[in-house]
């Protein structure tokens, strides 16, 4: 086994369309009860989580993706998964999954400029197209987070990423 691969396989399909569509009807059933307006931001943004989860387990077990890539994916499925975290969905409900879309956004568009688009293309369930939901969603991320001192110092010390010609 190469040092990239995966130590027990992912779950099966069907598995894994189930947990996507367990997390869909629990977002919302969370905006229903809230009763935040159908096109509220908030509903939008939060929506996008089983989207860009879904997207990153499907990208995991592509083998045109490389394993060093295959890191950053796994990285931002596990930052999904782990119980403590920024905002912990165990505490907050499906309005924890903010933190959890900001990361996953942060891989998505570090693998898009690695990528070619069409290769993260094929695995997105989004109702619109993945850059426009990508583009959607950093304007989104940016407006509800630059008000967050920690969100300034962080800019200080990720690298740019070039855009593709």
């Amino acid at each position: 086994m190469s040092e990239y691969e995966l130590s027990k396989p992912l779950p099966p399909q069907e598995k894994q369309e189930t947990f996507y569509l367990h997390l869909r009807t629990k977002i919302t059933n969370f905006v229903d009860k809230k009763n935040f307006p159908s096109g509220d931001k908030w509903t939008s943004y939060l929506l996008f989580a089983p989207d860009l989860f879904y997207l990153l387990m499907k990208s995991m077990t592509d083998s045109r993706i490389d394993g060093k890539d295959k890191v950053l994916i796994g990285s931002g499925i596990l930052y999904f998964l782990t119980p403590i975290d920024v905002l912990p969905e165990g505490l907050i409900g499906p309005g924890g999954f903010m933190d959890d879309i900001v990361v996953a956004t942060f891989v998505v568009n570090t693998l898009l400029n690695k990528l070619p688009t069409n290769l993260l293309e094929e695995h997105w369930v989004g109702d619109k197209s993945l850059l426009s939901s990508l583009q959607k969603l950093t304007n989104l991320s940016d407006s509800l987070f630059s008000k967050l001192p920690a969100r300034s110092l962080l800019g200080k010390f990720m690298k740019k990423s070039k855009p593709k010609k």
